[in-house]
């Protein structure tokens, strides 16, 4: 199974192009799944103000917003079934800065699944990875383009434990694969180490944990899916499921 579960559309603040021109770079481009994971604040529209004038106002805002969206997913993966399987996402910002915080009465459940970014930032508002992702309520849930292994050395976690605990409540990891110009055609270490790492491996192949992997596109230009490809690939060769192929 080739899969990108991490792209943004114009929808997010950082993205440029329509959900469509995605989604046909992405089938050009030999993927067979397919997830578009907006930033929840940039779907929501990215006024903090308004919640100081009328929170009550702010909050139908914003669950119509998040509504709108994944009514607008839905209908795409109808329109693109047969083409490439789609999956509805959101990526969600868990940094404590008035706008970027999910407000805990927005329902987000309806998605296929979440994205969670900045668990490992000091100053998040959900330290508690368990908890924040039970809040969302999707059936499914990711960490994004984390050091997964570097956070619980900080947390002194036991990473067999707080794998198996991912594992048993849906939460998956995702392999970032960006390579592009809106992050300076930077690599994310943790995923080379990972890909060398035989200890590390086992220890999510004996954890039930799956993997996703994402280009994190913001351009359709800057497009590759070649790497996601191939970390696909070498995935599979580990004997590690990649989520939703499980």
């Amino acid at each position: 199974m080739i899969q990108d579960l991490h792209s943004h559309t114009y929808y997010s603040f950082c993205g440029e192009n329509t959900p469509e021109s995605i989604l046909d770079a992405a089938i050009a481009g030999g993927i067979e799944m397919f997830g578009i994971s907006d930033h929840q604040y940039g779907v929501a529209g990215y006024r903090p103000s308004t919640e100081f004038h009328d929170r009550a106002a702010y909050l139908v805002d914003y669950q119509r917003a998040v509504d709108r969206y994944l009514a607008h997913m839905t209908l795409l993966k109808e329109k693109y079934a047969g083409r490439i399987q789609m999956r509805c996402g959101l990526e969600v910002a868990t940094l404590n800065e008035p706008y970027l915080v999910l407000p805990p009465e927005v329902d987000i459940s309806g998605y296929d699944y979440c994205l969670l970014e900045h668990i490992d930032n000091p100053n998040t508002y959900a330290p508690d990875l368990f908890a924040f992702a039970a809040r969302c309520g999707c059936s499914r849930v990711g960490i994004a383009h984390t050091d997964l292994f570097a956070h619980m050395e900080q947390r002194n976690e036991n990473p067999a434990e707080f794998l198996r605990r991912m594992a048993e409540q849906g939460i998956f990891w995702e392999m970032n694969v960006t390579y592009d110009s809106i992050h300076q055609y930077r690599e994310h270490a943790y995923v080379k180490a990972f890909m060398l790492d035989e200890r590390q491996q086992a220890l999510v192949r004996e954890s039930g944990v799956c993997l996703s992997v994402g280009f994190d596109g913001h351009r359709v230009q800057d497009y590759r899916p070649d790497r996601v490809a191939d970390a696909c690939r070498a995935i599979e060769q580990m004997g590690i499921p990649l989520v939703f192929a499980e």
